[in-house]
């Protein structure tokens, strides 16, 4: 009972502050608690041998580091007196007095915290390149890690090898403490590194602004230009006001250039550029110093089949078109007259500058041949020229250069009934003509080749008359008579009337054979109509009139005499 008495006896109070004091008194003497295993202290470097570093972490009893923890493989030592370094109690052991440390231990156990709070947070952590290694890089980032070769760069690196012995920000991929695994990534770091400068970039650039960036690649259609973090493309067209076909022509990589900013596309971080446009453009002026009809010479940059453009100056081409590059129609190509690289002179027509359009000439630098034609050729001259061009109304002949004349198909032949003009002429071919008609206003020449032999209608009609017997070829039968040719295009017509016996004819049959030859006698004449009528059946009465004559002539002279006879015979003669 007495026991139990004493046990419920009043404790004594603890008097107010005790508590406060105690911890104070026990923080005072902390020092003196042995240090603990596995903890990390930092302690001062102390003095520096040929063996160890004694170092002075905190408690009455210093410690030693076998100096191996602080030497370089180049023998170097990475600390002296004064140095603050991490350092943990190395299995409790005393060498001399000094408590043993271990400052690998302690950077591993540090470095191993550090790599977790990185990993975690996503932070960047500065890695040694020790070596290569298959698939890879060994690096040191307090402890031994990976880094796949695919991690190395943003862009595959061709001998990672020139990374040994630096240091580079890398980011933890993958952390297994347990089993003391690292891999780490510089890919990342980069790339963090290029995101934030582009960020950076792209917000403070502005449409407008002059900026200087270095030439990083040159392609077909520009050349991308780095800005700092962030790479802006110039294209080619904005390189030069004149023509660039390849922008090596003007850049090399690693130039440095000023350049003007174009077009900023935050959302999908492109930016334009443009050099050109730090210059003046040469076409605000081309009106003033390319007046029309002013002469210029520049040099021929290229040829279509529509024409040839000039380079007047950088930035300024001229397109001379065909039309403008001789007066004859006859041209094919324009490389028929000039060549790429050849130095021309041509005359301004007009000039656009809105449009940037220069319209030049080259024929103009010689007089118009059609403003003289009619002083130097005349209506019924005779000309030659070559065929240029055959039509179905026609041919026309090129008399000089410049000049076309137009022979109509009703023109070519006095006889023949010419359906197309390659029934007479062929392209190419010299040919002589008669001017019909010139009219240099409208530039038009009409030409006549028939006109140069004599019309065969009047020779005929100058040589026969009416009751003369010629003969003629049948060509084709009309229903009231046949059509007979009497000379080279020369035509009569032999009505049925006068044909003996082309009313008995069956229906459709032709009162003459056609293509046969017979005699017809003229009995009608009309030059002004160009028509000539025979007749077979007046031939045959001619005939049988002769014949009642000679018949006549016969009997009488069966009962003359000798003497009138002879008298007859006589006056016969005389007629």
């Amino acid at each position: 009972m007495a026991r139990e008495q004493d046990d419920v006896r009043p404790q004594a109070q603890t008097p107010p502050g005790a508590e406060e004091d105690y911890e104070e008194l026990l923080e005072d003497y902390s020092h003196f608690a042995p240090p603990a295993q596995g903890e990390i202290y930092e302690g001062r470097v102390l003095k520096v041998t040929d063996k160890e570093v004694i170092v002075d972490f905190g408690y009455k009893t210093e410690g030693l580091v076998p100096i191996e923890q602080f030497v370089l493989p180049d023998g170097r030592v990475t600390v002296q007196p004064g140095d603050v370094v991490d350092v943990m109690v190395d299995r409790g052991i005393e060498v001399d007095g000094y408590i043993l440390l271990s400052h690998e231990k302690a950077v591993r156990v540090r470095a191993w915290e550090n790599l977790e709070k990185a990993y975690r947070e996503r932070l960047l952590v500065s890695a040694l390149v020790l070596g290569r290694t298959k698939g890879g890089l060994t690096v040191d980032v307090g402890v031994k890690a990976f880094m796949p070769a695919s991690q190395i760069d943003v862009r595959p690196v061709p001998n990672p090898e020139s990374l040994i012995g630096q240091y580079v920000p890398v980011r933890i991929l993958k952390l297994n403490r347990r089993r003391g695994n690292v891999v780490v990534s510089r890919k990342l770091a980069i790339e963090e590194e290029i995101n934030a400068r582009k960020a950076a970039i792209l917000e403070a650039l502005e449409e407008g602004a002059v900026v200087t960036g270095v030439v990083k690649s040159l392609t077909d259609y520009g050349a991308f230009i780095d800005l700092g973090g962030l790479d802006g493309l110039l294209h080619v067209s904005d390189m030069s006001y004149g023509r660039v076909n390849h922008p090596s022509e003007l850049l090399n990589v690693g130039d440095e250039i000023t350049v003007k900013v174009l077009k900023v596309d935050r959302e999908k971080e492109r930016v334009s550029l443009g050099l050109k446009q730090l210059l003046p453009d040469p076409w605000e002026t081309a009106a003033e110093r390319y007046p029309v009809g002013s002469r210029v010479v520049g040099r021929v940059m290229s040829i279509t089949d529509y024409g040839a453009f000039v380079e007047l100056e950088p930035g300024i081409e001229g397109l001379i078109h065909i039309t403008e590059m001789t007066w004859s129609r006859r041209l094919k190509h324009p490389s028929k007259v000039v060549k790429v690289g050849d130095q021309v002179q041509a005359v301004v027509l007009s000039v656009q500058p809105a449009e940037r359009r220069i319209s030049l000439g080259i024929k103009q630098l010689e007089p118009d041949p059609w403003t003289t034609v009619e002083q130097r050729y005349s209506v019924g001259s005779i000309v030659e020229g070559r065929v240029r061009k055959l039509t179905d109304f026609g041919a026309f002949v090129e008399i000089e250069e410049g000049i076309d004349g137009l022979v109509h198909i009703s023109d070519l032949s006095w006889s023949k009934r010419v359906k197309h003009p390659s029934e007479v002429l062929k392209k190419g071919q010299v040919v002589q003509a008669v001017v019909l008609h010139i009219d240099g206003a409208n530039r038009r020449l009409s030409l006549g080749i028939k006109q140069l032999q004599p019309d065969a209608w009047e020779t005929f009609f100058r040589s026969h008359q009416v009751g003369d017997v010629v003969r003629g070829r049948v060509t084709r039968a009309a229903t009231f008579g046949v059509f007979v040719e009497l000379a080279e295009g020369v035509e009569g017509l032999c009505h049925n009337s006068e044909i003996p016996g082309a009313a008995e004819r069956p229906k459709g049959e032709p009162p003459l054979e056609i293509g046969k030859e017979y005699d017809f006698k003229i009995i009608r004449l009309s030059e002004a109509e160009k028509r000539i009528g025979l007749s077979i059946r007046a031939l045959t009465a001619d005939e049988e009139r002769s014949r009642l004559i000679e018949y006549q002539r016969q009997a009488t002279s069966a009962t003359m005499t000798i003497e009138e006879v002879m008298n007859l015979k006589s006056q016969g003669e005389a007629h």
